[in-house]
């Protein structure tokens, strides 16, 4: 297509073509510190064209497609460019990805162990490992951990994080604004904006670690910290996974391996400042 960038981000390799130059902009801003790949062969292909020639100019329509695509995805307004490219991606690696179990998790490193947080949209994962990622650890992902099912280490896949409503302030106040990406305002999702990892969490992005906790965090709750049974677990990290089912005996023997050695545990917290403290404990307790 007419502007394009190629992006590295972990093991994988996205070329992103636009119609129009100002989502290649804004990644070519927000991805600047990541390596540069220009002309490299790209594992997937992300595009975003108009919904018809028409659109391209008046009242610009993005339409989504690539190497893997959903035919009846909504189009989204041209000033949401970024998220679309950024949705685009991770359509990719949730259709087209085999080389390690996804799950849909935000994950941190501290002394080459790793922290696994996973849950349902608005569960506080990305916010929190954002904001751990300030304080002392190593923000490795927030769309997706990647389970390696022949060590059992995860890998770091450190995007950019998607952060909504209520935790845009509470990052930025925490980040400084130099790294965060324009305000999308009205999606579907609500407000978006986009933070920027640590320069250390880039430069490190192909060192992998041990997983040591696994955690189910669930904002707007009293403080409480629950355990789980290895089934119920198990039957959550399955319906996280986005590749699960394609991988076939070498996932499940995977994850059962996880589940197995790694400690689990559901917190409520009601704030960031009391999740910093049960994480601490827990990560001091268990793994």
């Amino acid at each position: 297509m007419r502007h394009a960038i190629t992006l590295r981000i972990g093991p994988a390799t996205f070329r992103i073509g636009s119609a129009w130059s100002q989502p290649i902009a804004q990644l070519r801003r927000l991805y600047a510190a990541y390596p540069d790949v220009d002309g490299a062969i790209a594992d997937f292909t992300v595009r975003l064209q108009p919904t018809s020639l028409l659109r391209r100019f008046l009242r610009p329509s993005i339409f989504i497609t690539g190497d893997h695509g959903l035919a009846d995805a909504a189009p989204m307004s041209l000033a949401h460019g970024l998220l679309a490219a950024e949705m685009g991606m991770n359509l990719q690696m949730a259709l087209g990805w085999r080389r390690h179990l996804l799950l849909h998790a935000s994950s941190v490193e501290k002394n080459g162990r790793v922290l696994v947080m996973t849950g349902e949209s608005g569960s506080g994962k990305s916010t929190l490992a954002a904001l751990l990622g300030e304080r002392g650890w190593r923000f490795m992902g927030d769309e997706f951990a990647l389970l390696d099912l022949q060590s059992g280490a995860i890998l770091p896949f450190p995007r950019l994080v998607s952060l909504k409503n209520q935790a845009i302030g509470v990052v930025a106040d925490a980040v400084g604004d130099a790294r965060m990406g324009p305000l999308l305002a009205a999606t579907a999702k609500g407000d978006i904006r986009h933070m920027m990892p640590r320069a250390d969490a880039v430069a490190r992005m192909d060192q992998g670690g041990m997983p040591a906790l696994l955690l189910f965090p669930r904002f707007g709750h009293e403080a409480a910290v629950r355990e789980l049974g290895q089934g119920e677990i198990f039957m959550r990290l399955t319906q996280a996974s986005t590749n699960y089912v394609t991988l076939g005996e070498p996932a499940f023997a995977g994850l059962t391996r996880f589940v197995t050695a790694v400690p689990a545990r559901a917190i409520d917290f009601p704030s960031g400042e009391a999740a910093f403290a049960m994480v601490d404990r827990l990560w001091e307790e268990l793994a």
